[in-house]
């Protein structure tokens, strides 16, 4: 026979109630937007900042190697510059060398041609009869210096004091003298040297009176490139050539 097995108990209230306590776990219910965009947060944020840290390590990379490339560039820079100072250096050198050696060829005064001019301008009344090169004179303390080339002085003898003159200005208006620094030093009367036999022959002739005189001046220091003129009067052609083969090259200027 078939038994019926009731149980009375599931129908009790407190039986329902803490059956229903006991079940399963509640799904929240409404607007479930927040919690999505929380979870979509929660997950790319760590994507994103992963994917900009290797950005950024990828552009340091690329800028350390820049930075590598610039230091080559720097260093190749630094030796060039080197070199070209080294360059510099030389031709600065070599500038000075050449200037150095122009300097004392375009201070050259040819004697003969200082000689040549000293005849053209002597009075014909006026004899020379020694011509001799001075020293510079040492400049007082405090001065600039003088002369390097020094000076001449003239000896000889004149007819009178006026011919000295004359001859005098003559020698102020060559360019081979400083005009400036020319002057007389002695002038002064004496007895003429008899002629020849005179003496022997016992005849007495009355003494004449002529000037002995110094004239001393100082050698011009204008540049021989600026008196080729003079220098072609008076002859000198080879100074001449050589001084117009260096205006051609511009080492001394026209």
């Amino acid at each position: 026979m078939y038994s019926l097995d009731i149980n009375f108990l599931k129908d009790r209230p407190s039986f329902q109630k803490k059956s229903s306590k006991q079940g399963g776990i509640k799904l929240p219910v409404g607007n479930l937007t927040p919690m999505y965009l929380g979870v979509a947060i929660g997950i790319c944020f760590p994507t994103v900042a992963t994917g900009a840290w290797w950005l950024l390590e990828a552009k340091n990379v690329e800028l350390e190697q820049k930075v590598a490339q610039l230091d080559q560039e720097n260093k190749r820079l630094d030796t060039e510059i080197g070199n070209i100072n080294k360059i510099k250096e030389q031709t600065n050198k070599i500038k000075g060398e050449t200037q150095a050696l122009v300097t004392v060829f375009d201070q050259i005064r040819p004697w003969s041609a200082m000689l040549q001019d000293l005849r053209d301008r002597i009075p014909a009344r006026v004899q020379i009869d020694n011509i001799k090169q001075t020293p510079p004179i040492a400049p007082a303390p405090g001065q600039p210096p003088g002369n390097p080339a020094g000076g001449i002085e003239i000896t000889g003898l004149a007819r009178s004091f006026n011919d000295v003159n004359d001859f005098l200005l003559t020698l102020q208006q060559s360019r081979f003298l400083k005009s400036s620094e020319s002057k007389i030093k002695t002038a002064e009367l004496v007895n003429a040297p008899l002629p020849e036999g005179a003496a022997k022959n016992n005849v007495k002739i009355p003494p004449v009176q002529i000037v002995k005189y110094t004239i001393q001046s100082s050698l011009s220091d204008v540049p021989a490139s600026e008196l080729i003129r003079e220098l072609e009067q008076k002859g000198t052609i080879g100074l001449v050539t050589r001084i117009r083969s260096m205006q051609q090259t511009g080492v001394i200027s026209k």
